[in-house]
């Protein structure tokens, strides 16, 4: 209020042009303060961050990384020879973009950083249209390097979650030092041929999701080259049968409807259907949006300046963290766990025998040489279309499969007898050499693959409860302020302003400062507060009056 000379909240016309005014460093500035105070004091007493505990025992901090965007109606603009070119107020915020299911001609996205154990705010990194999204995840990034400096927690155990607009080898090589798991939109990859090939195996795993009744089959593909940068990724490929309505995700092929995940977890702690339902688990980002829009409407319009709506959004997710910060003092509880995916049972030589093993399969693999000079298994590369090729370029295609009692599964290929006949290798191919009398067989093994047993379990709060009990507070508080009378200056004689003294909106803010700042001289100022809990003025630094 000193700002505005007021002694009440400013107009909004004037709240406007305070934010239009603003430039980049001042909000810059704005956000460092912003991280500073985030990493000043944990959220609870000891000082949790909350994680993802994996199959190995491991934990990791996960992040979310999304984009959310807000559309702008416009009404249409005669334009004619005679008239001059249309200017919007919103050219400065706003473009032409993607707008979704929001209604309008121009849209504002930003990026927005949340823990997603505690549910705090990391940042806001916005533009206009479709926004700069490889520029924003590099401010988010740098966002939570800090908070990992400030939790002591290292970048090898935090896992980003991030939204399939991300998924592209270009974007992929950005995230270096950190763990990922997304929905890849580059369906080149189908066409790689380590894909085709372990898409002509059997899956490794199957998912359901009660709420969408879609049966997925799950292909782990470990190191595969993703984009032109040769990122190497762990993909995961689900598939289903297409229905009648178009799917409004994935890449339709013959019937069957393919989805990408791109990851580099490791094998050894998350299974395949762990690594989808992950990132499937970020469903619950949206929640967070959806109150914060509920709450606060940090997206609505209240600047025609770009950074003055960043400073919005910016003071809007401090607000957000504050209420969490409070709430936890009103109602310390401790952390949950939720057991995120269950354990893998022992597997016996009945079930290993009957059904496919609970983790999936390894890498193929095949024999060794027989005999010194013949060739092995291994000189029978596996081809894209599912086959082999014998080192005379023939093809060997799928006999039989068969279970052994340790849970592998035997795929037996064979070749036409016709091509084996007349072959000039035969005898380095062949058991009886020159006496041809069964076509080359090769078997290939795929082993269960090692995976912890232990099961997944996740550790956060609730998202809701606490920021809730501290909004219910201040509805429920009252505050008394008096300001005792100070002694009566000499009276001075009146200053003679110049036009832009007078309109005070044109002075800077050292000048506005100087002008409204409180003077020792000034009577004292008592501040008395009914009905905040012992707790949070404790916490607060508080004493009983001030």
């Amino acid at each position: 209020m000193a700002l505005f000379e007021r002694d009440r909240l400013p107009s909004r016309s004037a709240l406007s042009r305070f934010l239009a005014a603003l430039t980049e460093v001042p909000v810059d500035a704005l956000r460092t303060l912003f991280l500073e105070d985030l990493e000043s004091r944990p959220l609870s007493s000891d000082k949790q961050t909350g994680g993802l505990l994996d199959r190995a025992g491991k934990t990791w901090v996960v992040f979310d990384i999304d984009g959310t965007r807000e559309a702008a109606r416009q009404r249409a603009l005669p334009q004619t020879e005679e008239l001059p070119p249309p200017s919007r107020r919103l050219d400065d915020v706003c473009a032409a973009g993607y707008t979704g299911r929001k209604r309008g001609q121009v849209v504002r996205t930003r990026t927005v950083i949340s823990q997603a154990h505690t549910y705090q705010w990391l940042g806001s990194f916005g533009n206009r249209g479709n926004g700069r999204y490889r520029a924003e995840l590099r401010q988010g990034l740098s966002a939570i390097t800090r908070y990992l400096t400030a939790h002591q927690i290292a970048s090898e155990r935090t896992l980003l979650r991030l939204d399939g607009q991300y998924g592209t080898g270009a974007v992929l090589s950005d995230l270096a030092g950190f763990a990922f798991v997304t929905r890849g939109k580059d369906y080149t990859v189908l066409d790689h041929p380590l894909v085709q090939a372990r898409l002509h195996l059997p899956p490794d795993q199957s998912q359901h999701r009660p709420e969408s009744q879609i049966v997925r089959s799950l292909y782990d593909c470990p190191e595969v080259p993703v984009g032109p940068e040769g990122v190497l990724c762990r993909v995961v490929v689900a598939t289903h049968p297409a229905s009648k309505k178009r799917s409004p995700v994935g890449l339709t092929r013959a019937g069957v409807v393919y989805e990408l995940f791109f990851t580099n977890l490791p094998q050894q702690a998350f299974t395949a259907s762990d690594v989808v339902e992950l990132y499937l688990h970020r469903g619950a980002f949206e929640p967070a949006l959806a109150d914060e829009d509920n709450e606060q409407d940090p997206d609505r319009w209240c600047s025609h300046s770009a950074w003055g709506q960043e400073c919005w959004q910016l003071l809007s997710q401090w607000v957000w963290n504050l209420r969490l910060e409070l709430g936890h003092q009103l109602h310390p509880d401790p952390v949950r766990t939720t057991e995120f995916a269950p354990g893998i049972p022992p597997v016996t030589e009945e079930v290993a025998a009957s059904s496919a093993p609970a983790t999936g399969y390894g890498p193929p693999a095949t024999a060794t040489s027989w005999k010194t000079g013949r060739f092995s298994g291994q000189d029978f590369p596996l081809q894209s279309d599912g086959t082999l090729r014998c080192p005379a370029g023939q093809s060997l295609r799928v006999q039989e499969r068969r279970r052994e009692a340790d849970g592998s599964l035997r795929v037996v290929y064979a070749a036409s007898i016709r091509s084996c006949r007349p072959c000039p290798l035969r005898e380095q191919c062949q058991w009886q050499g020159r006496a041809t009398e069964k076509p080359r067989q090769v078997s290939v093994l795929l082993h269960p693959l090692a995976v912890g047993s232990a099961p997944l379990f996740w550790r956060d709060w609730s998202r809701r409860e606490h920021r809730r009990a501290c909004m219910q507070l201040l509805r429920h508080q009252r505050a008394d302020v008096t300001l005792e009378q100070a002694q009566s200056p000499p009276v001075a004689t009146s200053p003679i302003f110049s036009r832009a003294q007078r309109a005070h909106y044109r002075l800077s803010f050292a000048e506005r400062l100087a002008c409204n700042a409180r003077t020792p001289t000034d009577g004292r100022i008592t501040i008395q507060l009914f009905g905040v809990p012992e707790i949070v003025s404790n916490f607060l630094g508080l004493p009983a009056q001030l």
